[in-house]
């Protein structure tokens, strides 16, 4: 069964030709926080060459510490990081796993962190006190 995904107006679609992600990972670097307007962005990673994108989508090409290009995509209409594509690894790409259908994402099981360099010292998997809504 393919990934399959939107952004949050529904005016990009996507479908990953895979049955699972080849890495589903917490992505602390700096460019993903901002980006993502929080401490990290879930990405999933899958080839490439197995993604369609279909929608009115724009890129922000900026620089990665490789020295390499790192395009980021989002939805032109509303402004929803749909993935970001690293030229220092030209056969993947990595998904904003928020984007993903409700139930493929419930299934997801993260199974690395990366760029832990610039993950915020407050980041911790578990906190006490958890709301399931927001506190009233």
């Amino acid at each position: 069964m393919p990934l399959t995904g939107h952004c949050l107006c529904k005016a990009v679609t996507y479908s990953a030709d895979v049955d699972q992600p080849a890495i589903v990972a917490y992505d602390h670097c700096d460019d993903c926080q901002r980006q993502s307007g929080s401490t990290y962005s879930l990405v999933a990673v899958v080839p490439k060459a197995k993604l369609t994108l279909n929608g009115p989508v724009k890129t922000w090409t900026g620089k990665g510490s490789s020295g390499n290009a790192v395009h980021r995509l989002f939805c032109s209409e509303c402004g929803s990081p749909i993935a970001h594509d690293p030229d220092a690894a030209p056969e993947i790409i990595a998904l904003k796993a928020g984007t993903l259908d409700t139930e493929i994402k419930k299934t997801l099981k993260p199974d690395t962190e990366i760029w832990t360099v610039s993950k915020l010292p407050f980041c911790q998997e578990h906190l006490a006190n958890p709301f399931e809504h927001m506190p009233q």
